[in-house]
């Protein structure tokens, strides 16, 4: 792996990362100008590595001499990582994205089988309908002041209505399933809510199970729960609730934050939603690559760990060591967005990005998440021509975490007159 140059490995620079993700953008940048090998410091004093030059995080990220196995972390080996730890959610988990090798093909191919590109496009009659139940009833949400949270009545609802559907989660279960997804991606919970969390979210998915192997339907957690009872030696128990986790936690989180970047994006750009909204669904397409490459919806992701000592940049990373994938940082990487990076641009020729990953753990959602936007994301500026933002950008509150980029409400007037 090569690049440009980095210090010895004794004086590269630390940086504590922000578990209430104040500014991602600039965390980002700051790690960026610090080298292309960095050290982090996350919650709890726990260190790790970080690989900020985008042609470097995409060699890695398909190595096979770096594991995605939590297992094979030296801090969980030594005891060092608490189960309250507020980023366990998203690290000590058992399914495919935890898995290396023959085990992770073996789990990604029970829900490639049935979660089919032929399938995702067939959801998009229902997303439509969806997509436009929720932009009629946006009105009704409005605030005395006029204002709407798009991101609450519309960005949040979108995916989840549809993940929930396409994985036969019973309607009374959504609400609080809908909650115990946005705990796993927060770093500020103290450690018995984190605890209590997990706890409630495998009960939860457990009971999910359960339904959908009395009552099986045409939905992937019967499909999958058909395999399991099939041949018990293809999936575990634990494996299949644990794939149930990655699918709709990933399904929810990532295109919730992308539509609601995207139209964040468009109303703070006039001259890009001018070229957006007069374009055709190729322009509309590239609005969510380009708000996928500058505002990523996940600003870090955790981690992958070397099975042998490796040198990066120059610099010498033990085995066993936990590296971050931190996609807001590459995702503006001049060297190979260009000098431009920066901006946000419809027209940019170079949009390649790494914001569903690469190599073997691309993520399997992304089809899916895509078409929601693509659908989603035109449909609210015709039907809402005036929208605009009702509140300052730099007002708007971020996400509290390592992980999610994205603001916590985002509050629109959906006509001039509010």
């Amino acid at each position: 792996m090569t690049s440009r140059p980095a210090p010895p490995e004794e004086r590269i620079p630390v940086v504590e990362l922000d578990p209430h993700g104040t500014d991602h953008h600039a965390e980002a940048a700051r790690l960026r100008a610090l080298g292309p090998v960095v050290r982090v410091r996350l919650p709890g004093e726990v260190l790790a590595w970080s690989v900020t030059d985008h042609a470097l995080l995409h060699e890695m990220v398909a190595d096979p001499r770096f594991s995605k196995d939590w297992h094979n972390w030296n801090a969980i080996r030594r005891g060092e990582i608490a189960d309250g730890w507020p980023l366990i959610g998203m690290v000590k988990v058992t399914n495919m994205v935890t898995a290396d090798g023959q085990e992770h093909r073996r789990l990604r191919k029970l829900v490639t089988q049935t979660f089919t590109p032929r399938r995702v496009q067939e959801l998009r009659p229902r997303i439509e309908r969806i997509v436009s139940d929720l932009l009629d009833a946006l009105p009704s949400h409005a605030e005395p002041d006029g204002s709407v949270d798009l991101r609450l009545h519309f960005a949040h609802p979108v995916p989840m209505r549809v993940i929930c559907e396409l994985f036969g989660v019973p309607d009374h279960e959504r609400p609080r399933l809908r909650e115990l997804m946005d705990n796993i991606f927060r770093s500020d919970l103290p450690p018995e809510e984190v605890t209590a969390s997990q706890i409630e979210q495998y009960q939860l998915l457990a009971r999910v199970v359960e339904t959908r192997r009395r009552e099986p339907g045409d939905d992937l957690t019967s499909s999958l729960v058909t395999a399991r009872d099939a041949d018990p030696d293809a999936l575990s128990e634990e494996e299949l609730v644990g794939t149930l986790l990655v699918m709709l936690s990933a399904g929810q989180e990532t295109t919730l934050s992308l539509i609601t970047n995207a139209v964040r994006a468009l109303l703070t750009h006039p001259g890009q939603r001018a070229l957006a909204e007069k374009g055709d669904a190729s322009v509309w397409a590239d609005v969510v690559e380009e708000t996928l490459r500058w505002d990523a919806p996940i600003g870090n992701f955790p981690f992958r760990y070397p099975l042998e000592d490796v040198e990066i940049a120059g610099v010498r990373i033990p085995k066993g060591e936990a590296i971050m994938a931190p996609y807001s940082a590459v995702g503006r990487d001049t060297a190979h967005h260009g000098e431009d990076a920066g901006q946000f641009d419809l027209t940019r020729e170079q949009r390649k990005h790494l914001a569903f990953g690469h190599g073997p753990h691309f993520c399997l959602g992304a089809p899916l998440a895509r078409l929601e936007a693509a659908v989603a994301l035109p449909a609210v500026f015709a039907r809402y021509p005036e929208l605009s933002l009702a509140v300052d950008p730099g007002g708007l509150i971020p996400v509290p975490s390592l992980f999610s980029n994205s603001s916590t409400t985002l509050p629109v007037r959906l006509t001039a007159s509010g």
